[in-house]
């Protein structure tokens, strides 16, 4: 029978609790959840935080307040505008003047505007929706209350069941609302799928990792990955855990790719995917 972490089941229900309920927490993003989740044995020194007494409903990192809309949209390659109509809302002209359409992702704090993890995961499943119109906002909405209904799950953005029906529910809901062909339905059902393998779940079907594309949008392309317990969630490069800004450095202060690849055991391509990245992003 698999192991299922503290911290799986922490983030599982955390998820029910908004930061609005969690007043006087520090925010540290250096708090981890045991390693079993990255399939690795738990170390001596996460023993502690298994302990049963540990309040459940204590939120897990992956819902702590993380990144700018700028840096969020760099690490998604997406417009910083985008992203933040997506997580501020954005307004629109009616007869009567200015209306506002609501956010579509609950942001994990307000003010100054900052993204979670968990909202990385769900800005990246939303980018996979873009038409020759951008996501419209109001579909999103109605096809995910309309999914989340049926299956009787809240969060969907941020399930494995995307992977099976509830993916299928809610795709053929927002296709029917932006009255997409049979054509374009079919691409954005390959564009989505492709979104979602950039993504690992944990036991509990949650997500504890994502693979950012890269300059392609090369599926099996997996060199630099976002793990909110890895390099306080910025992207580092997933045979090394080494920060892809840190590679970057190193090649603007003047080391030879070489040098820096023999420094880390890693390959010229990962060094140059790293800096790609990172500048590309």
């Amino acid at each position: 029978m698999p192991r299922v972490a503290l911290g799986e089941i922490t983030y599982a229900i955390g998820l029910q609790h908004s930061l609005a309920k969690a007043p006087g927490r520090s925010g540290d993003p250096r708090r981890r959840y045991p390693s079993d989740l990255l399939h690795d044995p738990v170390p001596a020194r996460f023993e502690a935080e298994c302990r049963l007494e540990e309040p459940l409903t204590k939120l897990d990192s992956r819902n702590e307040p993380a990144y700018s809309i700028t840096e969020a949209s760099r690490y998604l390659r997406l417009s910083p505008a985008t992203l933040r109509s997506w997580v501020l809302g954005r307004p629109y002209p009616t007869t009567r003047g200015l209306s506002q359409f609501a956010p579509v992702l609950k942001l994990a704090k307000k003010a100054p505007a900052t993204l979670s993890f968990s909202n990385l995961i769900e800005a990246h499943v939303l980018r996979s929706l873009r038409t020759e119109h951008g996501v419209p906002l109001g579909a999103v909405r109605q096809a995910l209350a309309y999914a989340q209904r049926e299956l009787k799950i809240d969060q969907l953005l941020l399930r494995e069941e995307l992977c099976t029906a509830g993916g299928e529910l809610f795709l053929d809901r927002y296709g029917e609302l932006v009255n997409l062909s049979a054509s374009g339905q079919l691409a954005m059902r390959k564009v989505f799928e492709a979104h979602l393998k950039r993504v690992e779940w944990g036991e509990l079907r949650f997500p504890v990792r994502l693979y950012p594309f890269l300059v392609s949008e090369n599926v099996d392309a997996k060199s630099i990955v976002i793990d909110p317990q890895i390099s306080f969630g910025r992207p580092v490069v997933s045979k090394a855990f080494i920060s892809t800004r840190s590679i970057a450095d190193r090649i603007d202060a003047g080391e030879t790719v070489e040098d820096v690849a023999r420094d880390y055991a890693l390959t010229k391509q990962a060094i140059e995917e790293a800096v790609v990245y990172e500048r590309a992003a």
